[in-house]
């Protein structure tokens, strides 16, 4: 089959590399432009753009597919197929009615569960047991399309975003070869029930809410680890939490440290408390609870302040 392909991220990029080391014929890849990044803002390519350029696939990168010129260039590559993975772009109904076998989705959660944005970080925060991938057809409708197939996946009680981003990449990578390699296959509509949607992660959430209970913090901690990362004031200043382990302790006003020594820093929370096992300063790097504490002193009894942030 002649493929288009559309993603952005590493975790698109990671089906990417699948598709190609299985023989696929990959005609172009969309990608969306190349953003500033770093101390100097130069524009970077995306995951998906290096691994097309490395293999030596045209890159297409609009600004949006809603134009007639873009859809010009789609219809002249004449694909039998479009395979999209975190693209990050709306496709149009003339886009997704294109390719003779329509457009596929990789999508990373167990549809209809966690549509949208951010379904990694959602399933982290709601405390799910497990995840996977959904291999979707799609339509017009957010993350709506009937599934053509699906692998769970348990998620790990110390399970990171970035952890379960890359074993869920590599799932993904692995059942769309799957896919294609079956095709044609019947999909199967997504149950009416258990929808819930997974909205894009605000700044705001990324600040720690000492009266919450210590367990939803710590999801907290996971689900932005590696970013944005869960964050609180110390002195005024911002401290980002990597690691961090709910204890089943209590005893005294959220945000009172209640220990500080080389097993980490003790925080009362709305219901038990938060061991903190790393941590960072602005401009630091990451620190485990014993190294923090030997250049930023905590006391026993100093309260622990929110970060305000904004959206």
């Amino acid at each position: 089959m002649r493929i288009v392909f559309a993603g952005t991220p590493e975790f698109a990029a990671e089906a990417l590399r699948a598709l190609l080391a299985a023989g696929h014929e990959v005609a172009l890849v969309l990608t969306q432009p190349d953003r500033p990044s770093g101390r100097g803002l130069a524009l970077k390519p995306s995951p998906v753009k290096a691994v097309a350029l490395a293999a030596g696939i045209e890159v297409f990168q609009p600004q949006t597919l809603k134009d007639s010129g873009a859809q010009a260039r789609l219809r002249e590559i004449g694909a039998d197929l479009m395979v999209v993975a975190a693209y990050g772009l709306i496709l149009p109904p003339p886009v997704l009615d294109m390719p003779r076998l329509g457009c596929i989705n990789i999508h990373a959660s167990l549809l209809p569960r966690w549509r949208g944005a951010a379904p990694i970080q959602r399933a982290l925060l709601a405390g799910d047991n497990e995840t996977g991938i959904s291999i979707m057809q799609m339509e017009a409708g957010l993350d709506t399309g009937p599934v053509l197939l699906g692998e769970s996946l348990l998620i790990a009680a110390d399970e990171t975003t970035g952890s379960l981003h890359d074993r869920l990449a590599a799932l993904g990578g692995r059942l769309i070869v799957e896919v294609l390699a079956a095709l044609p296959l019947v999909a199967k509509a997504q149950l009416e029930q258990g929808v819930t949607y997974a909205a894009k992660i605000g700044k705001s959430e990324a600040a720690i809410d000492w009266s919450l209970p210590a367990v939803e913090i710590e999801r907290q901690v996971r689900a932005f680890n590696p970013a944005p990362g869960a964050v609180f004031t110390l002195d005024g200043a911002p401290v980002k939490v990597w690691r961090a382990r709910a204890q089943d302790v209590s005893g005294a006003a959220p945000g009172t440290v209640l220990a500080a020594d080389r097993e980490g820093i003790l925080v009362a929370c709305g219901g038990g408390a938060l061991l903190l096992l790393e941590l960072q300063k602005a401009g630091g790097t990451r620190l485990g609870a014993a190294q923090f504490l030997a250049g930023t002193p905590v006391s026993v009894g100093a309260q622990l302040l929110p970060l305000s942030t904004r959206d």
